[in-house]
């Protein structure tokens, strides 16, 4: 597998991320190996915070979050998903299957041995960290939402979804920066965009950008449809804690917070939030709001 590692010079001085780099090497499926980026902040015996960002971030996304979790005594792991961050970034858009992304996580799960662990996922986060959740129910305590959503393709996209993959494909150049910059409320300053941009240098190491959007099952014979139905079934099991946490300003992803703490036991009788003023991406928006919530849950929930 032809895979780019964007050059550590490109991570230097970004604003607000002074983490410490933290490496595995995950299995490619071709006999050759990955390279995953993470982050590993706070206490080694806290309890753990498994952060997963989506589409077109990186762990970048949760700086501002994690001191709070530090300071409150967990142990925070921000991944940065294959293609993006820090992480290598296979060149064919074909290695970046729904499938695939699930068993880098689940390796990574292993190879760290995690376990007690609190899944925060948004955006394609959840899409994966729900997938994790119900396929390895074993390793998690609970699980927070936020902005995200599982879908089958049994119902149709929205049209905010479908305006955003057709522009995904047509944007020239990609620019995650461009994105967050013209999405956040307010926009991100300058040098945040610039840091978002950080992992792709051009457009060979954007695969994996480029072909999230398409990875959305959108129709019931999609290749994810059934194995989210499974995972849907799964949930529908899980009595474990359940926080969703969504914005009040995300057309793409409004109403998935309903679906699951209708389908999930664990979300029943818990307080969910609404963020305030926070578009999609509410980590960059309103990280102490959102991380507060969190806490709250963490306290409320025992865990």
């Amino acid at each position: 597998m032809e895979t780019l590692r964007t050059p550590d010079e490109r991570f230097a001085n970004l604003p607000g991320y002074a983490f410490a780099p933290h490496y595995l090497e995950l299995p490619a499926g071709d006999g050759s190996l990955l390279r995953m980026h993470y982050v590993d902040e706070g206490p080694p015996a806290g309890r753990v915070l498994l952060f997963l960002h989506g589409e077109p971030t990186w762990s970048y996304l949760y700086r501002k979050m994690i001191p709070h979790f530090t300071a409150a005594g967990y142990r925070s792991v921000a991944p940065d998903l294959i293609g993006f961050g820090r992480s290598d970034k296979p060149v064919e858009r074909a290695a970046y299957s729904y499938a695939n992304h699930v068993g880098w996580l689940a390796a990574l799960l292993a190879q760290l041995d995690l376990h007690g662990v609190v899944m925060v996922g948004q955006d394609w986060g959840g899409l994966l960290g729900l997938r994790l959740v119900a396929e390895h129910p074993e390793r998690f305590a609970g699980f927070v939402a936020a902005n995200t959503f599982l879908p089958t393709g049994d119902e149709p996209a929205n049209e905010a979804f479908e305006r955003w993959r057709a522009a995904s494909q047509r944007m020239s150049p990609f620019s995650a920066g461009y994105i967050l910059s013209r999405t956040c409320t307010p926009p991100v300053a300058a040098e945040v965009a610039a840091a978002y941009d950080a992992p792709f240098p051009d457009e060979r190491y954007l695969a994996g950008a480029r072909e999230f959007p398409m990875l959305v099952p959108t129709r019931p014979d999609d290749p994810a449809s059934e194995a989210n139905r499974a995972a849907w079934k799964a949930l529908e099991q899980f009595e474990k804690p359940v926080l969703c946490a969504f914005s009040d300003g995300d057309p793409v992803t409004r109403g998935g917070e309903r679906a699951i703490a209708k389908r999930v036991p664990g979300a029943r009788g818990i307080s969910h939030p609404t963020i305030a003023g926070a578009s999609h991406f509410l980590q960059e928006d309103r990280p102490d709001e959102l991380a507060e919530a969190i806490l709250t849950f963490l306290r409320e929930a025992g865990l």
